[in-house]
């Protein structure tokens, strides 16, 4: 079964860090673009980063810059968002999502092949 599955969330203090794995199974992300999406109560889906398939080039949501690392790792069919300096705006459910990329250098945010279920990110004191 082809699939993605995010881990690493939790509840966390303002100021504090998490880091989310996205991990694939099924399918190998050597040739897919990822990105990391968020989706806070009562508002929309937003791209928060993604990274090319190479991991050459990756992008950041102005809210994040500074403050969130996405990085990968495809020994491990994984991909990472560093997550320091929370505020209590971060504060949604993140999800992954794959898209399977002819050139290695570009990421987009839509028309993603693979999505994941999400993984809970609370900031809060």
């Amino acid at each position: 079964q082809l699939q993605l599955v995010e881990s690493g969330g939790g509840l966390v203090q303002p100021g504090g860090s998490l880091r989310l794995s996205c991990a694939a199974s099924g399918f190998t992300l050597d040739h897919y673009a990822i990105a990391w999406f968020r989706q806070a109560p009562g508002k929309e889906r937003e791209g928060v980063s993604c990274i090319s398939s190479s991991g050459a080039s990756r992008y950041y949501v102005d809210s994040v810059k500074g403050r969130f690392t996405i990085s990968r790792d495809n020994a491990k069919n994984t991909v990472y968002l560093q997550m320091n300096s929370l505020k209590p705006e971060d504060t949604a459910v993140y999800y992954c999502a794959a898209l399977r990329v002819a050139a290695d250098y570009v990421c987009y945010y839509y028309d993603m092949n693979y999505w994941g279920k999400g993984t809970l990110v609370t900031v809060s004191s």
